[in-house]
């Protein structure tokens, strides 16, 4: 079912909670956010609900993370959204949901990041952190946490399709980008827990400067240069090489060239998804596409460096 066939509203949601989370079910119920893959409610002050309700992916999204999650969230010194119930199908909503604390702030695609010190240094401390050899049996990533080379049609089939409609201004630019990624050596380290997906809309401000990550669902294990990436996506400009210096063990060179690989794709989705023309979600994604474009604009300045 998708976001068409499912009607999620508070009182589902509270319906749910008596069947399955009865000592929940009391509580306060009203809309946080609607976000690519879950709708988050509000469950009183230090609750959420999130709920797939738009793709089939997201079932396994949420199972994975109610598996991990608790596990690495000691550890981290920003909040995320630790799991406390799992919700399993039922005739009244047939699949998974999840209880989760809330964290509070503003998602960076509405509300970036002004302090780029401090921005750089905490993502950084954050990342430090999360990075740590993950255990055998640890999910993978698919596509993403291995070798550049594995997306090298998606990442030519994105640019051509941009620059078609007139949303990269300088296509040769991000190509020498990318091309100088994936040239860079593969890492030959062990596989490290990323968060994964690391944009603008699942890591919180508050003012100026980070204080939560949220949406673990594409948790998994692989090479970090995935995760550095965030450098140039999410920091404003000129807070990059304070992010390096702060992140242990300082990448090197090679780690480097590959996440501005892996930063060219995650820009180039965002300005897909941001752009008018695209309605993958009801209501569109607008607030996507500039924090995108700038980080366009960086990626090519940073390459020349």
């Amino acid at each position: 079912m998708t976001s068409t066939e499912i009607d999620i509203t508070g009182e589902l949601i509270r319906d749910l909670l008596r069947e399955q989370c009865p000592d929940l079910a009391d509580r306060p119920v009203r809309l946080g956010a609607r976000g690519w893959d879950n709708q988050v409610w509000r469950l009183g002050d230090d609750l959420a609900v999130r709920l797939p309700w738009a793709t089939h992916s997201a079932d396994e999204l949420l199972r994975k993370e109610h598996a991990w999650l608790p596990v690495l969230a000691p550890h981290l010194p920003l909040p995320v959204p630790v799991p406390q119930r799992l919700g399993e199908p039922s005739e009244r909503f047939p699949r998974p949901w999840i209880v989760t604390t809330w964290v509070p702030g503003e998602p960076a695609d509405r509300a970036p990041a002004t302090r780029g010190a401090d921005a750089a240094i905490t993502l950084a401390a954050f990342l430090t952190a999360l990075h740590r050899p993950a255990p055998a049996g640890a999910p993978t990533g698919r596509d993403r946490g291995g070798s550049l080379s594995v997306m090298a049609d998606h990442l030519t089939e994105q640019l051509a399709s941009a620059a078609e409609r007139g949303l990269v201004r300088d296509p040769e630019a991000v190509r020498a980008v990318w091309d100088d990624a994936v040239e860079a050596d593969d890492w030959t380290g062990p596989d490290l827990w990323l968060h994964g997906d690391l944009h603008p809309a699942n890591i919180l401000t508050t003012d100026g400067t980070f204080s939560g990550v949220i949406d673990f669902g594409d948790l998994f294990a692989g090479d970090p240069a995935c995760d550095l990436a965030a450098a140039w996506i999410l920091l404003p400009n000129g807070a990059a090489d304070l992010f390096h210096e702060s992140y242990r063990p300082t990448p090197d060179r090679a780690t480097l060239r590959r996440a501005r690989g892996w930063a060219v794709l995650r820009a180039l989705g965002g300005i897909h998804i941001g752009d008018a023309g695209v309605h993958g979600r009801p209501g569109g994604k607008p607030t996507w596409g500039p924090p995108a474009h700038a980080s366009l604009d960086r990626l090519v300045a940073s390459v020349h460096r």
